[in-house]
């Protein structure tokens, strides 16, 4: 008499088994994910300046043979290398700073070194508040606004807005606000340094046409 075997398993043990298979991917695909994540690369910083202050934007020829040029000033956020930008056509009160991009020093410092680099290509002798002597006029400088508005998803432009005020022997002899916007070649970081380069070149050409203008005692 032939005995038939049965070869049907537990239902029981089909269960654990397909949990315990179940378990193993599981187990295998977070593994993969987290091998995937970190062997992603973190973002590099970029770094952006003015460039290089070339004769090529001269101004016309400075109308006083020496200025004392003070340390632009402005608001707490142009003290650090963050770069903001404003997105204009949805939220225009809302400053976002770009996560991967830095200015190589202060917006503070980098329109001053521009502006003194116009300005002794203009031809004056570009003096520090210690080297003054008496008579020399001083000029002061602050920022309103610097920064890279995006009018719509598909056009921007770089802004500065810079209030100059000369003085001469403790006198205020004028002030006048500058503002100037240049348009960004691309909608990122790097288009907005460059349009912000160009308003700032802007400016300083701005800033010593005015100085021809006012009435300097001649010492």
């Amino acid at each position: 008499m032939r005995t038939t075997v049965n070869h049907t398993q537990n239902p029981r043990t089909n269960v654990t088994t397909t949990v315990r298979r179940l378990l193993l991917a599981a187990s295998t695909g977070a593994t993969l994910l987290l091998a995937g994540c970190a062997s992603e690369k973190p973002a590099l910083n970029t770094t952006f300046d003015f460039g290089p202050a070339t004769n090529a934007a001269q101004a016309a020829r400075a109308p006083i043979a020496a200025v004392v040029v003070g340390e632009v000033t402005g608001s707490a956020a142009l003290d650090s290398e963050r770069m903001y930008y404003r997105l204009n056509y949805s939220d225009p009160l809302q400053a976002r700073a770009y996560a991967n991009s830095r200015w190589s020093a202060t917006p503070l410092q980098m329109v001053t070194q521009r502006l003194k680099s116009r300005i002794a290509q203009s031809g004056a002798k570009v003096l520090s508040v210690s080297d003054a002597s008496d008579g020399v006029p001083i000029l002061r400088l602050e920022i309103d606004d610097f920064t890279h508005n995006f009018d719509s998803q598909a056009q921007s432009h770089g802004q500065l807005v810079l209030r100059a005020s000369l003085f001469q022997g403790h006198k205020l002899i004028d002030q006048k606000t500058f503002d100037r916007k240049n348009p960004a070649t691309s909608m990122d970081a790097g288009g907005g340094a460059r349009a912000l380069a160009g308003a700032t070149d802007t400016v300083a050409a701005d800033v010593i046409a005015w100085l021809a203008t006012l009435p300097l005692k001649k010492e």
